[in-house]
């Protein structure tokens, strides 16, 4: 298990050193590459510049940061940390009135609301994850079904994110289960089984998309549960890839967006203007050319054709999708706890 250490005052310097600053009225706490101006154009037509960011490197340090005195005003997270942030008393609900595109989001991606009504989290960047291959070593039928990832003729040639969400969006997939927001303990204690059957299969857990690139590009690796973005990089780069969305079990989609932090020190009206922006018809273009799709379906069904989606690997199919919508943190940390354990062999 990952232990974070409390932090002093020197680090929330350093911390604030770290940021982009921009616009002092609002701080966003965001992953490196989100800052990039063509996503919040709408943001700086209004105010004439960008906001404030500053960064982290995963949810659990943003999680730390925050509760250990770090201010800002909203931070982009992915689904499954939800729960978690806001049991903790860190989030204050957003007013769905003040977001433009709030009835325009994708339905998929909103799911079933688990906060008693209130709404913490409001996606806005999306992806596929699903099987890539190399279509030179394996042929398309053995990517058929998600338990190719079980298969002995592809022992030690296999790989799973390193990330427990991923890991138990395909496990459920696997066994049957395309909502996990519902998951009885049974169906948790099936996809864990399964996953601890896959784990003698594996090489290696990947933990970011180049490093599995580099893996499937040197032949080291056929098979892989991988992101979309994965895909066009290798098609750029020349690599044999194929990226399997329709196994009879199905796919996963991941889902990210933006939480409104309680004790933000910004504009709350910028807030706003920031979500709004993110959720713009000018922001679906710049997202899908960094891999992601914007949870503003209307936008882009508008401005993204088919061929476009599917050069992605966001295109439309005909099979199970598991949303990985946000769940009960006492699910999220016992499935986290499991993986653990599944990792080290046990």
């Amino acid at each position: 298990m990952r232990i974070t250490l409390p932090l002093g005052a020197a680090t929330l310097a350093f911390l604030a050193n770290a940021s982009v600053a921009q616009d002092a009225d609002l701080l966003v706490f965001d992953y490196s590459g989100f800052e990039n101006p063509d996503f919040h154009q709408a943001y700086i037509e209004a105010h004439g510049d960008s906001p404030s960011f500053a960064f982290f490197g995963d949810e659990d340090e943003a999680f730390q940061k925050i509760r250990a005195g770090f201010k800002a005003d909203v931070a982009h997270i992915c689904a499954g940390s939800v729960s978690k942030w806001s049991e903790s008393g860190i989030l204050e609900p957003w007013d769905t009135s003040k977001i433009t595109a709030y009835d325009d989001l994708d339905s998929n991606l909103t799911g079933t609301d688990i906060s008693g009504g209130e709404t913490f989290f409001i996606p806005t960047d999306f992806g596929s994850t699903a099987i890539a291959y190399n279509p030179e070593e394996v042929a398309e039928d053995a990517v058929a079904s998600l338990n190719v990832f079980k298969d002995p003729a592809y022992a030690g040639r296999v790989t799973l994110p390193d990330n427990v969400d991923d890991a138990y969006a395909l496990a459920y997939l696997a066994t049957g289960v395309d909502n996990w927001q519902n998951a009885t303990d049974e169906e948790f204690e099936a996809a864990s089984n399964w996953l601890r059957e896959v784990h003698p299969n594996l090489r290696t857990y990947w933990t970011d998309p180049s490093e599995l690139a580099q893996l499937m590009a040197s032949g080291e690796i056929l098979i892989s549960w991988a992101w979309n973005e994965t895909y066009p990089t290798m098609v750029e780069e020349g690599r044999p890839i194929g990226f399997q969305r329709e196994a009879a079990e199905g796919s996963s989609l991941w889902l990210c967006g933006y939480v409104n932090l309680a004790d933000g020190q910004g504009s709350e009206d910028k807030t706003y203007d920031f979500l709004n922006a993110m959720l713009a018809e000018s922001s679906v273009m710049p997202l899908l050319d960094e891999g992601y799709g914007s949870a503003n379906a209307v936008a882009l069904t508008s401005q993204v054709d088919e061929a476009d989606l599917e050069a992605s690997g966001l295109g439309v199919i005909d099979v199970p999708v598991l949303a990985q919508l946000p769940m009960s943190n006492a699910m999220r940390e016992r499935q986290a706890e499991t993986f653990e354990l599944i990792k080290a062999g046990f």
